[in-house]
């Protein structure tokens, strides 16, 4: 499976349908009755005043959610390879994005996290550009309006203004106004969203939107024991793509490096930024997929031992497959 996916071949999105349907067979049975779907956080509902949550039966929001998968794969894809990060043209990063983003059955469904993986990809594009790109300060500016519509779909997104600096850092030289201009990037999108509370008499409670950045990050996370298990695969090919990371890192570009780098910030901030929910919940994580299939894709890029890697993404796959078929 994985020799298919390390050549550029257009015959590989026919695979890659394949994959997406394996990766979610299995939770199409066990499916539950209901599935909500919340598009915007509710200090933003009145931005979308209709009833939307239950708009999808629970097999439709699933093939949505595949659809979106599907999509976002493909734009990652298209922008890992525009900008040269692997070295070499491929399909893996498509592939590494739809088989994590079967990882959980909360992944499997429609959510605000999953919408917001096309402003990560956005971002992506507008991020990497910082390092040939002229004028940083429009782009840093735009940068900070996409993590203010972020932060109205999925209010932990705010912590990825963070990427914007981090970017600005690794990328260009110090410029005061290049970080000022994303500050009003994102107060912008939030000045108009004060106007909106203005005209509806809310503006006492607009303040109450940053409340939950004081939560008090927690002292553990409560998650079902099969999640460990399936997170068992994950963990050792990070592994493995950090040290294969490390054997070949002062042998690439400048920018290929700082881009890895501003990669691995960008999977931290996002795995890290779950406590300013009011309540956990595991799709928040599907952020983390974006980086994350990036470096497997190095990974599954660069293993010389057929057997081993072949082997390890099977077990990674019929892992997540097995688990949607039993509730256990």
């Amino acid at each position: 499976m994985i020799n298919i996916f390390r050549s550029f071949n257009p015959l590989n999105v026919i695979w890659l349908v394949v994959v997406l349907f394996l990766s979610r067979l299995g939770y199409l049975f066990h499916v539950p009755d209901k599935l909500e779907f919340v598009f915007v956080e509710p200090f933003a509902r009145l931005l979308v005043p209709v009833a939307y949550e239950y708009a999808f039966s629970p097999v439709l929001n699933v093939l949505i959610a595949g659809v979106l998968v599907f999509i976002q794969a493909l734009l990652l894809n298209y922008l890992i390879n525009f900008y040269n990060l692997l070295g070499k043209p491929t399909f893996l990063p498509a592939l590494m994005y739809v088989t994590l983003s079967g990882l959980f059955a909360p992944f499997l469904m429609l959510s605000a996290p999953l919408i917001c993986n096309f402003l990560v990809i956005w971002m992506l594009f507008k991020l990497f550009n910082l390092y040939k790109g002229d004028d940083a300060k429009s782009t840093s500016y735009d940068l900070g309006m996409i993590v203010a519509l972020g932060s109205l779909i999925y209010f932990p997104f705010i912590y990825l203004f963070l990427a914007i600096w981090i970017a600005l850092v690794l990328f260009k030289p110090f410029n005061w106004r290049e970080w000022l201009a994303g500050v009003l990037g994102y107060g912008t999108i939030f000045f108009f969203l004060a106007v909106f509370y203005y005209l509806n008499d809310r503006l006492g409670k607009f303040s109450n939107i940053f409340l939950p950045l004081g939560t008090k990050f927690p002292d553990h996370i409560s998650i079902n024991v099969k999640s460990y298990l399936l997170l068992i695969p994950v963990i050792l090919i990070l592994v493995l793509c950090f040290f294969k990371l490390q054997q070949n890192f002062f042998k690439s570009y400048v920018q290929i490096r700082k881009s890895f780098q501003l990669l691995f910030f960008i999977f931290l901030i996002a795995a890290f930024s779950f406590y300013v929910n009011s309540a956990f919940h595991l799709n928040h994580f599907i952020l983390c997929i974006v980086p994350a299939a990036v470096f497997f894709a190095y990974y599954f890029l660069y293993a010389s031992k057929k057997w081993f890697y072949e082997s390890l993404y099977l077990l990674l796959l019929i892992s997540l497959i097995c688990f949607q078929f039993n509730n256990f």
